[in-house]
């Protein structure tokens, strides 16, 4: 199959992409085509709408979805930063700290049940 793809204002195509396919991979081959490096993400527009889709997603499935409004809905190539290796480092110029997602898993409850909480009250009189 055929996936179109906005790329600086132009139009490309990019052949072979099936539904598993991921957006990850369709980046790639466009960045190679176009001959530069960074960070990219594809972006689905439809109307006024924007979406960005995930990495691991598949364009394919994700215009499939759209049913009869697939062929009004544009995907288009952004780049979103410079590549790790064309980032300034930390002794020409300060960089601004990225954006991204942190996980912290808490303590079993049992942890907190056993001490004894500012008010005096122990695990006992909680139950």
């Amino acid at each position: 199959m055929e996936l179109k793809v906005w790329v600086d204002g132009v139009q490309r195509i990019v052949c072979g992409v099936t539904e598993v396919t991921t957006c990850q991979e369709v980046v790639i081959a466009l960045a190679q085509a176009i001959g530069r490096t960074g960070r990219y993400t594809l972006i689905e527009k439809w109307r006024e709408t924007e979406r960005h889709l995930a990495p691991h997603e598949n364009p394919v499935v994700s215009l499939n979805k759209w049913g009869q409004y697939a062929c009004d809905v544009q995907l288009v190539l952004q780049r979103t930063g410079p590549s790790l290796s064309e980032r300034p480092t930390s002794d020409t110029s300060e960089r601004a700290p990225e954006r991204s997602l942190y996980h912290q898993s808490l303590p079993p409850m049992a942890k907190f049940l056993s001490q004894v909480n500012p008010l005096g009250w122990t695990r006992s009189t909680l139950t």
